[in-house]
């Protein structure tokens, strides 16, 4: 894509993008974006966030000594991991639109990805991915699986949910909500 990446501290962002170091990063999302200020050395937002279409915390724990956890254990360790996953969407769907919303309104210009840039990005996506898988079976394995899930999920949202998401935001653009 030409790009350089660079991984950073997340303290280390705001002062690399004010030096020029960097010419753009890529964070959590409006709220934790504003926090960190980004807006006051970046101007411009773009969206939407190709790479990464939602929020999805991870626990990994070696199999083994899952194994040997007693039942109350696994059922509290799968209880807390439930509660954080509900409880990290909520927070954001929440604090989001307010932290987008100031960050327009001080002048942070929201741009959305050109087709062409978002088509790029997908296609590299998919190279990446069938690179990895024909080096690595359990990847290929996961993601042949996800991706199998990912095209149902695409066909319910699209029906359902796209389809709400775009009446609600005609009914506010008529000034109906």
């Amino acid at each position: 894509m030409g790009a350089v990446p660079q991984q950073l501290a997340a303290g280390d962002i705001y002062s690399a993008l004010e030096k020029g170091t960097i010419d753009a990063a890529e964070w959590i999302g409006p709220y934790d974006d504003q926090k960190l200020g980004f807006n006051k050395v970046a101007s411009f937002y773009h969206y939407p966030g190709w790479f990464e279409g939602g929020p999805t915390p991870s626990l990994y724990i070696n199999l083994a000594k899952w194994n040997e956890l007693p039942k109350a254990y696994k059922a509290a360790i799968e209880a807390g991991c439930a509660l954080a996953q509900s409880w990290m969407l909520s927070k954001y769907d929440a604090e989001n639109p307010k932290a987008l919303r100031e960050l327009v309104a001080s002048g942070t210009k929201l741009t959305p990805f050109p087709q062409s840039v978002m088509e790029a990005c997908y296609a590299a996506s998919l190279e990446l991915w069938a690179e990895i898988s024909a080096k690595n079976p359990r990847f290929k394995k996961v993601y042949e699986s996800w991706r199998q899930f990912r095209n149902e999920e695409i066909l319910w949202f699209r029906a359902c949910e796209n389809a709400f998401d775009n009446f609600m935001a005609r009914m506010s653009a008529a000034g109906k909500l």
